[in-house]
């Protein structure tokens, strides 16, 4: 087990399947993983295309079984065990820790086991998605965590714009754990999916003054939001919903509130792992007691799952293995993979 199959970046907007790419060493404080399934998001394709990282592999949400773990892991995983979390894909630092590949290597004390009753398909949804609404929520919000909230009549009101992404799916879920009320936004023909995950009210974005509408729906006192389309368009439609007494709009793309009384705040899901890396030429220096938090979230998270309170972001299971990853990495930069994610079997040839 020297060398294996990866999905390697190559230049600017192309990335190919490398047939003898090595196994990449194991760090400390890392477990080595035979990845079993892996699930596409857009910031896959957009760092193939827009960022500097010839030569790195990959992908950030995998699912498989652990092969070895490095000597200061503190949690008690061993050979064989179910595991599933996220890396940091198309890493420049790090080129050889992606997800699209036969091995994955993944900082430890971050993953979790997967609940018997999940299959790896499902658990590979999940990395990006609830690392960023854990972030966001409340590493950024200090929101009360899912299950610590205490029943309160005047019931304190968040907006996740874009509530139909793989992100927003589970914002939602989570936020309602949170004891929050959701409001959200959709096309019409999402609504009935934003209600079934838990949303108080739902408004779509193509109405001209949606922002009007949900400023007026929560009495003029919002004071959350989490934009995970995070563009102009809906940064704008968002400050328009916050209260007239400010608030907080957290971006997942450098984005932000034109207005000077709302803190607007931009998440990178790669910042929880606390380690440096580059992004085109753009150095970052994460707080490196980003990961206590990230523990501490996932965590959590590995019990809700395991109680079933947060359900999947809906998948589709493609065929193809990791040449059919590149089929999907070619869908989602075109546009056509709208309210499901990809997953690909990886040991499928």
């Amino acid at each position: 087990m020297t060398t294996q199959r990866a999905i390697i970046v190559q230049e600017a907007g192309r990335a190919t399947l490398v047939q003898d790419a090595p196994v990449p060493e194991l760090p400390n404080d890392y477990i080595l993983v035979k990845t079993k399934a892996v699930a596409l998001n857009p910031t896959d394709w957009r760092h193939i295309d827009f960022v500097s990282c010839n030569g790195a592999t990959v992908g950030c949400d995998y699912a498989g079984i652990v092969e070895a773990v490095g000597s200061t892991v503190k949690k008690t995983f061993k050979k064989g065990d179910r595991v599933a979390g996220f890396v940091h894909g198309s890493n420049a630092v790090r080129p050889n820790g992606g997800a699209f590949a036969e091995y994955v290597i993944a900082k430890g004390d971050l993953q979790i086991r997967i609940p018997d009753s999940m299959s790896f398909e499902a658990a590979a949804t999940f990395g990006v998605g609830l690392t960023t609404v854990g972030q966001n929520l409340y590493q950024s919000m200090e929101l009360p965590l899912p299950g610590e909230a205490e029943s309160d009549e005047d019931e304190m009101s968040i907006l996740i714009y874009g509530g139909a992404t793989a992100t927003g799916t589970l914002a939602i879920q989570c936020a309602k754990l949170s004891g929050l009320r959701v409001v959200t936004t959709c096309s019409e023909s999402n609504r009935n999916l934003m209600f079934q995950l838990g949303a108080d009210a739902v408004f779509d974005y193509h109405d001209a003054n949606v922002g009007e509408q949900i400023r007026e729906d929560t009495d003029d006192a919002l004071e959350f939001v989490l934009d995970t389309i995070s563009t102009p368009q809906s940064a704008a439609i968002c400050s328009a919903a916050i209260s007239s007494a400010g608030g907080a709009y957290n971006a997942l793309l450098d984005v932000r509130s034109a207005r000077d009384d709302v803190d607007s705040n931009v998440s990178m899901a790669y910042d929880v792992l606390g380690e440096p890396y580059r992004m085109s030429a753009q150095e970052f220096s994460p707080d490196v007691s980003n990961p206590d938090f990230g523990i501490e979230w996932w965590n959590l998270v590995q019990k809700l799952l395991e109680e079933r309170r947060i359900l999947p972001h809906s998948y589709q299971v493609k065929p193809g293995g990791l040449t059919g990853v590149l089929t999907g990495l070619q869908l989602l930069r075109e546009g056509k993979v709208r309210a499901s994610k990809l997953v690909y079997q990886v040991e499928e040839v």
